[in-house]
């Protein structure tokens, strides 16, 4: 443990469901209001009030208390709210500006099995960069040229909100902001290239995030949470955290171990089974994600993003 300040405290007990929004002047930090979305930032230079300026503000810089305050001053003041209807509000990534983006591999006893990978003894850990960052209603662009295996992998999404280097499991999720969706999409034949399967998960778009920051205090347990993928459609994956071979307690008390995890690092936990990748059938038959189609992916209390491929 090498930090615990109230700063951060505040960011994680906000109570609320925030987002990263592109709007006509750059990225803004959003939260959820009645179905509609509070644009933070914009609400605060209206009342004159210090506001994050996206995402990766509020967790990098813990500015919970400011988000606290201009959410008060908007429920008292709505004329001076600036509100957007959600059905107009365009995401963008759920952070931007992440030091770290971490994924485990095989976190899920069928999955594994399904892939014909040993149950591993500690978590796989790899690796995905700032390019691969997508977001909800967001395209991939597929490295056809590179690659025709192409797939989809549901994931919870853990996002840091405090510094922590060496923590115990008891202790692990104290350092949670909050939890989102993600997609770890993956080009299986470069991931099968060699021995290390980063080469299939780094190619720009790879890591569609979002739509929402659901803070740690709405989720009492992470690893009892409902996910399911939709390919086109047909239900594909569906299944519970609560099956991780690793939980979010023991990834974090891990990872820590071995670096230092800084406030708006996000760690992907792993995929249950259900992916194109685990079909008992050929891979040259297999139906791999080709442009023109969408991958839903949904986990309980966090809601639903939405990607397709061209």
């Amino acid at each position: 443990m090498i930090e615990n300040t109230r700063k951060y405290e505040d960011v994680m007990s906000l109570n609320a469901k925030l987002a990263n929004i592109k709007t006509s002047t750059g990225y803004a930090l959003g939260l959820e209001m009645e179905g509609d979305v509070l644009n933070v930032t914009a609400t605060g230079e209206v009342l004159g009030l210090p506001a994050p300026q996206d995402v990766d503000d509020l967790l990098q810089n813990g500015l919970g208390e400011q988000v606290r305050r201009i959410r008060s001053e908007a429920v008292g003041n709505p004329n001076m709210a600036k509100l957007i209807p959600a059905h107009e509000v365009n995401f963008a990534p759920l952070v931007t500006r992440p030091e770290k983006i971490i994924c485990v591999g095989f976190n899920y006893r069928e999955h594994a099995q399904e892939t014909g990978t040993e149950i591993p003894k500690a978590p796989p850990l790899f690796a995905k960069f700032s390019n691969a960052l997508n977001h909800h209603d967001g395209i991939v662009t597929l490295p056809t040229d590179v690659d025709s295996h192409f797939d989809y992998e549901t994931e919870l999404v853990i996002v840091f909100g405090r510094p922590c280097r060496n923590v115990s499991e008891d202790e692990a999720l104290d350092y949670v902001a909050g939890y989102a969706i993600g997609n770890d999409v993956s080009a299986r034949k470069l991931q099968q290239l060699t021995s290390q399967i980063t080469a299939g998960k780094i190619s720009d778009g790879f890591a569609p995030l979002g739509p929402w920051l659901v803070t740690r205090d709405r989720v009492p347990n992470p690893n009892n949470l409902r996910l399911r993928t939709f390919f086109n459609g047909e239900l594909r994956q569906d299944w519970t955290t609560e099956d991780m071979i690793f939980n979010c307690r023991k990834l974090i008390s891990f990872v820590a171990s071995i670096m230092t995890i800084k406030p708006g690092d996000i760690l992907f936990t792993g995929t249950p089974q259900g992916v194109i990748l685990g079909e008992k059938m050929p891979a040259m038959v297999r139906r791999w994600i080709k442009p023109g189609d969408e991958v839903v992916s949904m986990i309980e209390g966090l809601g639903t993003l939405r990607i397709s491929y061209k």
